[in-house]
């Protein structure tokens, strides 16, 4: 289904409630590695810290990306300057959480499937249409990448959690890969992941409180 002909999508920053509820539904672990596509100024970004993951926040703009540098300074993050729908993906297994520029929707789906894709599961914000095609049976290239991964609709916020709100409802496009449990995400021990989020969120910790004193 085409994107509807006089409708401007663009980037719509995600509340906190729903950047938090969209990291808890996402079932990031410990030291998992995690792209925020299209990150803003951070509000997914934030919560995805605090769960202690390892996270490429990718940001077009540079206003944006600056605020993501100084607002997360210290923290285990990496922030790219990059057009979010030429992405250059990990060779390693990796998550994704985002809610990216919903122009941009088609070219990140794409990639995120594309034969070669380490992607092990991705929870992203979209405009529905964009999600119900993506979903179902019929979806576009379903034939090739259908045997690496499954996608399906998660839960939808609404239009007010959205500043500005954007011009059509949206919806929450998940992404499994089918073979998620035999590569696993991260490359080493349970024990060793959790380590490495604990430290992650000791970091995440100290540098929010070195940004509350500095203010």
């Amino acid at each position: 289904m085409p994107a509807e002909r006089g409708t401007r999508w663009g980037w719509h920053e995600l509340d906190s409630r729903w950047a938090r509820r969209l990291v808890a539904a996402a079932g990031i672990e410990p030291g998992d590695p995690v792209l925020d596509i299209g990150a803003g100024t951070g509000a997914i970004t934030e919560e995805l810290l605090r769960a202690g993951a390892s996270v490429v926040a990718f940001e077009l703009n540079p206003g944006r990306a600056a605020v993501l540098r100084d607002r997360f300074r210290g923290c285990d993050i990496k922030v790219v300057q990059a057009d979010a729908s030429d992405l250059r993906l990990p060779r390693r297994p990796f998550k994704v959480v985002a809610n990216p520029p919903f122009a941009i929707t088609t070219s990140v789906v794409k990639r995120l499937v594309a034969p070669g894709s380490e992607l092990q599961r991705a929870a992203l914000v979209v405009p529905s249409y964009a999600a119900m095609r993506w979903s179902d049976p019929a979806a576009p290239g379903s034939t090739r990448w259908r045997r690496d991964f499954t996608l399906h609709l998660g839960r939808s916020p609404p239009r007010s959690a959205f500043r500005p709100p954007p011009p059509r409802n949206v919806s929450v496009l998940v992404i499994e890969s089918r073979h998620a449990a035999a590569r696993g995400v991260g490359g080493g021990s349970s024990h060793s992941a959790a380590s490495f989020g604990q430290e992650s969120r000791r970091k995440f910790a100290g540098a929010v409180d070195l940004g509350r004193r500095r203010s």
